[in-house]
């Protein structure tokens, strides 16, 4: 029987690239896209994250599962705490977008540079970062972040081109790093110019998450 894996957005511009490391590393699921894109918008308003918010994102993980999901992403990566929620109690593996790269970048080293596009993310990726890895032990690890919002502009107004541009630029901060997360699912695309104007390994959200829910789905002794 096919597999069924549902990909929640928040943001339209992270479906394909997400779709796109489906396609690749998973090719025999059926994908499940369900997008509200008002939820970036009313994220953007907020300093915390509302009751409200927490209830829209769960709802949209219940729906997933009403409709049978065998796995569940989430792509966006400012709601943490309210993802969180739903990965906890949902019966079938749930990710948060981000978490299968950290724990990929933190294999790589303690030294961890993260462009983003979206400012609103950056402090719930910091405090899920920061308590993975304590959970590790690994205490000397820091992640620093660097937000160019100008990328997210000009990939929502279509020229994708430019985004990359911005990003791989602002890439140079982050040169004696062990590593280079690029934050959001939808930066994933500028992986090549980004990795272009560094020497470091560069990791993105879509590849390890699709990697890590695989394992989780069709392997279901490592949930344990």
């Amino acid at each position: 029987m096919t597999l069924r894996i549902a990909l929640v957005h928040a943001v339209t511009v992270a479906i394909e690239p997400v779709n796109a490391a489906m396609r690749e590393l998973w090719p025999e699921a059926a994908v499940m896209n369900l997008v509200d894109d008002s939820l970036s918008v009313d994220r953007a308003k907020e300093e915390e994250l509302s009751p409200e918010m927490h209830r829209r994102i769960g709802d949209l993980g219940d729906y997933a599962l009403r409709a049978q999901a065998d796995g569940v992403l989430y792509t966006c990566s400012a709601f943490g705490a309210a993802i969180a929620a739903f990965t906890e109690r949902a019966p079938v593996p749930a990710l948060k977008p981000n978490e299968a790269m950290f724990e990929a970048a933190l294999a790589q080293g303690d030294r961890i540079g993260m462009l983003a596009s979206f400012g609103p993310s950056v402090p719930s990726m910091t405090e899920e970062f920061e308590a993975l890895a304590a959970s590790m032990g690994r205490g000397n690890a820091r992640l620093e972040s660097h937000c160019v919002p100008e990328a997210m502009a000009a990939l929502r107004s279509g020229d994708g081109e430019k985004h990359d541009r911005l990003l791989a630029e602002a890439a140079d901060r982050f040169a004696g790093f062990d590593v280079v997360l690029l934050a959001q699912f939808s930066t994933a695309r500028a992986k090549a110019a980004v990795s272009a104007a560094l020497r470091q390994p560069v990791l993105t959200s879509p590849h390890s998450a699709v990697a890590k829910l695989k394992r989780l789905v069709t392997a279901p002794s490592l949930r344990e």
